[in-house]
């Protein structure tokens, strides 16, 4: 078996797990396609990077897995295939590493400390990461996890592998957050808005523009008085944010003021005048269906009516008798 050791990863106890909205994702989405609506759980890996004792999860991608429902010992991970999955994952990006893996439990299994086990072959101090897709509780839904060799008090006794809990929390780049706040926005009912809900929103956005255009003006101060060094690329991109800003502002007012003249569709009067004009539109589809099933019966009998006078005719017709030889 060929082994992918990460040197990158220090052998430094885990203090805390920061898990990225984009390996949630990919986890629910990996859970829909396999395993909904059955007791299965889905296992994969999880990508990122460790500093500190701070293990930041920033990617993942879902391994084949099975496992026994009666006997927990027998399980089985296509290791083969998470080698030719992280091997593709590093030409894209190579400053992330296997820093462990992840299962939907909902908790802690028997063999999850064997399957750890085979995580130690990649990674020196992997995680497990243990994600709810179905929470029923408030709160994030990650529990994290790292192992430790428990010493027994009796020499006699062998020690063991225990998992000890972790702190983890749900942190996002900037890029990602533009990302959820944007999915957010698409599960929310677009069509109820309030005057207050408006209002709150545009003034969190200024104030959040407000802060970078800060940040901005602090940083251009800082070169111009030559407290720091010229940077072309810093000047370049934000060359392109600010184009990207004006781009944008211009866009999302000629949307806003495309979609303020769509109506509310939550108007219960506005909902009768659809509902009515819908089943107008359907009584006269269903009247049409019945008249051209009326005439098509109709054609029907005609056409047996003239084939049978036909037939009639045919039979009334004398038969000519064929005239014999010597008559």
């Amino acid at each position: 078996m060929d082994v992918i050791k990460s040197q990158q990863i220090s052998v430094r106890p885990v203090e805390k797990v920061v898990v990225h909205p984009l390996v949630l994702l990919s986890i629910v989405d990996n859970y829909n396609r396999v395993a909904k609506d059955t007791r299965k759980r889905v296992v994969g890996v999880l990508l990122g990077s460790a500093f500190k004792g701070t293990i930041d999860v920033t990617n993942s991608y879902a391994v084949p897995f099975e496992e026994d429902d009666k006997d927990p010992s027998i399980w089985f991970l296509d290791h083969n295939y998470h080698e030719a999955m992280f091997s593709m994952f590093k030409r894209i990006n190579a400053k992330e590493h296997v820093v462990g893996w992840y299962s939907t439990g909902p908790k802690l299994r028997e063999n999850d400390l064997d399957i750890h086990g085979l995580f130690n072959n990649y990674v020196p101090n992997p995680v497990l990461v243990i994600i709810d897709v179905q929470p029923k509780e408030l709160g994030i839904p990650t529990k994290a996890y790292y192992a430790v060799e428990e010493v027994k008090e009796n020499a006699t006794q062998k020690s063991q592998k225990v998992f000890v809990h972790v702190l983890s929390e749900i942190a996002a780049h900037e890029v990602e957050e533009i990302g959820v706040e944007h999915l957010l926005r698409d599960v929310k009912d677009t069509t109820i808005s309030t005057l207050a809900t408006e209002v709150t929103g545009k003034l969190t956005a200024l104030k959040g523009l407000d802060a970078r255009l800060r940040e901005i003006r602090s940083y251009l101060d800082l070169v111009i008085d030559e407290k720091l060094p010229l940077n072309h690329e810093i000047l370049y991109h934000l060359q392109v944010y600010f184009w990207a800003a004006h781009i944008f502002l211009f866009w999302s007012s000629l949307w806003n003021n495309v979609f303020n003249l769509l109506p509310n569709l939550n108007v219960s009067e506005l909902i009768k005048g659809f509902a009515v004009k819908t089943n107008d539109m359907m009584l006269v589809i269903y009247l049409s269906s019945l008249i051209r099933s009326v005439i098509a019966l109709h054609n029907l009998i005609n056409n047996k009516m003239l084939n049978k006078e036909h037939e009639k005719a045919e039979d009334s017709k004398p038969v000519a008798v064929p005239a014999t030889a010597g008559s």
